[in-house]
């Protein structure tokens, strides 16, 4: 309380659960507001000096007063006092005399008029500050917006004049058309947990077309008749969202880079292997029994010496042996490169796999035309491979294998109809294959349920 107030004030005030402190002057006022911030100011006439209009001015013009309720004590007879007091700041006014209740109903409403007032000026400090668009959107008006902040146009291009009371702009109408249901769905499952927050991200398409990515949190708040509103604030995360991506896509590069890196050493490991194998086979077998027709001839040449009626059969025992070794060089050769693949191309290889599985093979597909070597490589060796473990594995009664052109990919598939339950983790012919197909920057899949069969796809890109 400012200045000549009645001694009574102060008791009625406290009775009725405020806390007041009296002061002078306007002078007085302004010191113990710096150090005690208060709601409501009663303010009357100093004892010798100003009027309450002047100390009005004086308390308005001295500190920011923004937020307390003046409430200035006037007196009817001097004709515009009540006028003066509130041109100069006053937000109310109480004329002599006054009754108790006259004050506190005065001072009860001031209190409330302050506390709304500092809430309007949180809400507008919010909507100026605040990075991010602050909205009302009616829900049980078709979405309605009733207020939105000024950021709407630096997010979306359009000005907060085209959204508000509109039934045409909305929230909704800028989200991106792909975005649409899931936004939906999402405020639907918000709307059936009253006390649930609204969170998700989606696309908006802005006024210029360009597209941006932003985050929606907001709160559904329900009203009386069944009206439902949505308080939130729309932020644009573009370039988070860049930056997230961008950060994938490099862990999908690294990630890819290892595998690179891992499946090289096997590809390595493999064909080392693959040498010390034909190494081995050519010592055990080709060369062991090209050894033994050596020494069969040396033996042959005497027995002909002594008894040439003996050459004809010594020499078709010798050409036979010829025969069995050059038929076990073919059979070894096949594995490193089969000769059917070069001389007549990949059609007439996969035939002959067919042909040779111990299980019925049905090519339902497969290109006539030549393609590149090592593309032709790729997938018949894919096609063996799946095959082999058909016959290992599959206990299938049937297989069919599919190689088409799609697009701008060769897909390779090799589907039987045995148990399932192949993974290619598990199985080292697989995982080479694998490692072949990536040498090609292709990708293998294996599908194999229990019980239902199992399918092998290579997916190859095709040369440009």
């Amino acid at each position: 309380m400012v200045g000549a107030v009645e001694p009574e004030v102060t008791p009625w005030l406290r009775a009725a659960g405020h806390a007041p402190r009296a002061v002078r002057d306007a002078a007085g006022a302004l010191e113990l507001l710096e150090r005690e911030p208060a709601d409501l100011v009663i303010v009357d006439r100093e004892p010798s000096g100003l009027d309450a209009a002047g100390v009005c001015r004086a308390l308005r013009e001295g500190v920011e007063l923004s937020d307390p309720w003046l409430l200035a004590i006037t007196v009817p007879a001097k004709g515009r006092g009540a006028d003066a007091a509130l041109d100069a700041g006053a937000d109310d006014y109480l004329h002599r005399p006054f009754t108790r209740g006259e004050l506190l109903a005065r001072a009860r409403a001031g209190v409330r008029a302050a506390q709304q007032r500092a809430d309007d000026m949180l809400v507008r400090a919010l909507l100026v500050n605040v990075p991010g668009a602050i909205y009302r959107s009616a829900w049980h008006a078709g979405n309605a917006l009733e207020l939105i902040s000024d950021e709407i146009e630096r997010i979306s291009g359009y000005p907060p004049v085209d959204f508000v009371a509109s039934a045409k702009r909305t929230l909704m109408s800028i989200v991106h058309p792909r975005d649409r249901k899931r936004v939906a769905r999402s405020v639907a499952a918000a709307t059936a947990d009253p006390d649930s927050a609204f969170v998700v991200e989606y696309r908006i398409v802005r006024a210029d077309g360009q597209v941006r990515w932003v985050l929606d949190r907001g709160q559904l708040v329900h009203g009386p008749g069944g009206r439902l509103w949505m308080d939130g604030a729309l932020f644009d995360v573009t370039e988070r969202r860049a930056a997230e991506e961008a950060l994938r896509r490099q862990e999908i590069d690294r990630a890819r880079t290892e595998e690179l890196r891992a499946s090289r050493v096997r590809i390595v490991e493999a064909a080392d292997a693959a040498r010390r194998r034909i190494e081995r086979d050519l010592h055990d077998g080709a060369q062991q029994r090209l050894v033994a027709l050596g020494l069969d001839v040396r033996v042959a040449r005497k027995k002909i010496l002594n008894d040439p009626s003996t050459a004809p059969a010594e020499l078709d025992r010798i050409g036979q042996g010829l025969a069995e070794a050059s038929a076990e060089l073919r059979e070894l050769a096949r594995g490193i490169h089969p000769a059917v693949l070069t001389e007549r191309g990949l059609a007439a290889a996969v035939e002959a796999l067919g042909t040779r599985a111990p299980v019925p093979v049905e090519v339902v597909e497969v290109p006539r035309e030549r393609l590149s070597p090592s593309l032709e490589a790729t997938a018949y060796f894919t096609v063996a491979e799946a095959l082999t473990n058909v016959a290992k594995y599959a206990g299938a009664s049937h297989a069919t294998v599919r190689i088409a052109q799609v697009d701008s990919e060769l897909v390779v598939e090799v589907a039987d109809d045995g148990v399932g339950g192949a993974d290619a983790a598990n199985g080292s012919g697989l995982s080479g294959l694998a490692d072949r197909v990536g040498a090609s920057d292709g990708t293998l899949s294996v599908s194999s349920p229990p019980g239902r069969g199992t399918t092998i796809r290579a997916v190859v890109p095709l040369p440009v």
